[in-house]
């Protein structure tokens, strides 16, 4: 029986800790830092008395954790003269939030899939204007959209928070659904197509099981960016329906006499905590979607 010559690497062993890795670790630790650092201090803050608060010792751990900041801040929090807390400003960011994200997600998919494989005649420019307006500061459109909403009498309403945020998400929507859409075999439309499928058949029973990843994705940035909005939501959703951050912001600016740091940032900390839940359950599933096609096309 012949013995098999085993090759021995030739050269130096790679060592574990080069320049470069080290370079790039202090890059991340620095940045993770950067990031971190104010999420503690609002943390640690929102579990001091006032009295640990005065001391000025901002980055040291409370020595009598309290609760009772992040209680008024949810219930009795003074946003004007009313002293309800920042939970009427949550169940209002509901209320926007969920038909926002499904209206525009679902106008979204429906047009990126109809600019793919539905060759429709002036597609193109209609795809462009879409981009074009997608780049253009919304704050532009601002007077002329409460003009027509006054006009139609949606204006300080649910509905027309829920059409401005549908209408501004849509060219990002259009954008990702295209360029994933894009990227699929035509076949599979074919083949749908010889089948008998209509248009709603395909979009409904092959493509859209198929986005997954991408509505995933879509999901995310949509309830990130709406719930994290403030000025649409000041302007167009009337005094009765002001959102989280339109709620924070009265907490913060109409304190009278000494200011509440401690209730302040237990606010600020529960106006966050939807977009970090969101981040942390389905980040993975946010990469996965962007490299199954988000910046293909």
């Amino acid at each position: 029986m012949s013995a098999i010559a085993v090759t021995q690497p030739a050269g130096m062993r790679p060592r574990r800790l080069t320049p470069a890795r080290i370079g790039i670790y202090a890059f991340l630790i620095v940045t993770a830092l950067f990031f971190l650092t104010p999420l503690y201090v609002m943390l640690v803050t929102s579990l001091k008395p006032m009295e640990e608060i005065r001391l000025g010792a901002i980055l040291a751990l409370p020595r009598a954790p309290t609760l009772e900041p992040w209680v008024k801040a949810w219930s009795a929090a003074c946003t004007g003269l009313r002293c309800d807390g920042i939970s009427v400003g949550f169940l209002n960011s509901v209320k926007i939030l969920v038909p926002s994200v499904v209206a525009s997600i679902a106008v979204g998919s429906l047009t990126g899939y109809a600019l793919s494989f539905w060759k429709v005649r002036g597609a193109g420019l209609l795809f462009g204007a879409l981009m074009i307006v997608a780049f253009v500061p919304y704050q532009i459109f601002i007077y002329p959209l409460v003009r027509v909403f006054a006009f139609a009498g949606i204006n300080n309403s649910i509905l027309g928070i829920v059409l401005i945020h549908t209408i501004f998400g849509l060219p990002t929507m259009t954008l990702l659904f295209r360029n994933y859409f894009a990227s699929l075999p035509q076949e599979l439309f074919k083949a749908a197509r010889v089948d008998g499928a209509g248009f709603f058949r395909i979009f409904w029973s092959v493509m859209l099981p198929m986005a997954t990843p991408m509505l995933i994705v879509a999901v995310i940035l949509q309830v990130t960016g709406i719930w994290n909005d403030f000025i649409l939501g000041l302007i167009f959703a009337g005094r009765e329906n002001l959102p989280m951050t339109v709620q924070l912001n009265n907490i913060v600016n109409s304190t009278q006499g000494e200011r509440a740091y401690n209730v302040d940032m237990a606010a600020t900390i529960l106006t966050a905590l939807v977009p970090l839940a969101v981040y942390f359950a389905s980040g993975r599933w946010f990469v996965r979607g962007i490299a199954a096609g988000a910046v293909k096309g």
